[in-house]
């Protein structure tokens, strides 16, 4: 989401790197960019104005190290200072006795149902036992929606109907997690306006009645300046214990998550990075600001990888690369676990100097491309997948018909898988990094 922004400063930062040396008029000229840079990604224009006075009085002053050029050096307090103001990082405090209560609240269409759902799996998947309890009585289909969830990931709902009054759902609820031995409560409240007083008072009794740990705002990150108003109005009517920025694989301008918390003073707990129960990410400060100065984000990469491939599985893969026995079933292996990671272009935005390739890639594009590379290999015999040198032109037209592709796809696959053989054979003798395996995507 934070496309346009890291665009506009990598501009700037280039433009800044080819000055040997800066004076004050070529710091006030950049943070003048930077200014506009953020404002126009909707950064509320206080934590702009605060944002740009401490990196100034920072450029400005002795900080130049002879380790870096100026330009580096100004990058690295626009860094520091991006960190500084996205704040600590806020995780969960689950404490006292249980079942811990966590009071989802937000506006209308936040995503707080599929969020109650992906908090549930975090946490199950972090040794609790969670429950669900559907408190939005208002939209007809979110206790469906919420119970539907639960069946999927296993995981108990509470719900009593529209009728019941919100307060005692929830009440009812923790008895339920009680009897159940549950130790976290998940409470999907209805969204509501922040101006909307009647509605609020509901919260604020729902609060009264459960007494939550956690009371966690669940923001759309597309939602711009006005996130900043809404974050604000709940804190001051049920006192926000964090806050969940949803939608942030779309294409908001991102201005929300650097000024909420600034603002606010609450911490930002999670970010929401997709549709799926499990694109959840705890919020690391240091990472987004670097991803939002095109830096990359290779530690989340690192959790993503480890998430997504097994151990032995990457033990029995290296082996065969060193032994040159790589073969399309392994291919088809990998690329599975690859597609576990998340979409082509989050991963390659995590990686240092790869964001404009990113850029350049439709998500829709490389998972159809991923679904026709399965589809080619799936009608492929068990012998042809272990020697694909066997497959001639008759063997091409009977997988190209399988797979409702064409035989020029076929061929290609078989090029490019060619290629990959030849390139893991140097890589595993030391002569091409990570620029070569980046072909393999074609």
């Amino acid at each position: 989401m934070f496309e346009s922004l890291t665009d506009k400063l990598q501009a700037v930062f280039k433009r800044l790197g080819k000055r040997g040396v800066l004076r004050e008029a070529d710091v006030d000229e950049v943070l003048r960019e930077i200014r506009l840079a953020l404002l126009e990604a909707d950064v509320h224009y206080k934590v702009v104005k605060d944002f740009i006075a401490r990196v100034r009085e920072r450029a400005v002053g002795a900080e130049i190290t002879k380790s870096l050029t100026p330009a580096q050096q100004v990058v690295k307090i626009v860094r520091e200072e991006l960190v500084k103001t996205l704040g600590e990082p806020g995780r969960l405090e689950l404490k006292g006795p249980a079942p811990y209560v966590i009071m989802l609240v937000g506006l209308q269409g936040s995503g707080k149902t599929t969020m109650a759902a992906k908090l549930a799996r975090y946490l199950r998947h972090n040794g609790h036992f969670p429950m669900m309890v559907a408190a939005d009585t208002y939209r007809p289909a979110a206790i469906t929606q919420l119970e539907v969830l639960g069946r999927q990931l296993e995981i108990p709902v509470h719900s009593e109907g529209p009728s019941v009054p919100p307060p005692r759902i929830c009440a009812n609820g923790i008895q339920e997690a009680r009897r159940r031995g549950c130790d976290v409560v998940i409470l999907d409240t209805a969204g509501r306006l922040q101006i909307n007083q009647e509605m609020m008072r509901e919260l604020e009794e729902v609060k009264r009645t459960v007494k939550p740990v956690e009371v966690l705002l669940v923001a759309d990150a597309m939602t711009g300046q006005e996130a900043v108003n809404v974050a604000a109005g709940f804190h001051q009517q049920v006192g926000l214990t964090g806050l969940i920025l949803t939608k942030v694989d779309g294409d908001a301008r991102g201005g929300a998550a650097i000024s909420m918390r600034s603002v606010t003073g609450v911490p930002i707990k999670f970010l929401g990075t997709g549709e799926k129960t499990d694109a959840l990410e705890l919020f690391h400060p240091d990472r987004l600001a670097s991803r939002i100065l095109g830096m990359g984000d290779v530690l989340t990469l690192i959790e993503r990888a480890e998430a997504a491939f097994d151990a032995e599985q990457a033990a029995r893969l290296e082996q065969k690369l060193r032994e040159a026995t790589f073969d399309l079933e392994d291919f088809l292996e990998q690329l599975r676990q690859v597609r576990k990671m998340g979409p082509l272009t989050q991963i390659l935005d995590m990686i240092p100097g790869l964001g404009r390739l990113a850029q350049s890639i439709s998500p829709e594009v490389t998972d159809r491309q991923f679904k026709h590379v399965e589809a080619i290999i799936l009608s492929m015999t068990p012998e042809e997948r272990r020697n694909p040198r066997i497959i001639n032109s008759s063997r091409k037209k009977r997988i190209a018909r399988g797979s409702g592709t064409t035989v020029q796809e076929v061929n290609a696959l078989l090029r490019q898988f060619r290629q990959m053989q030849d390139l893991m054979k140097q890589v595993g003798k030391g002569k091409k990094g990570l620029r070569g395996m980046l072909g393999m995507f074609g």
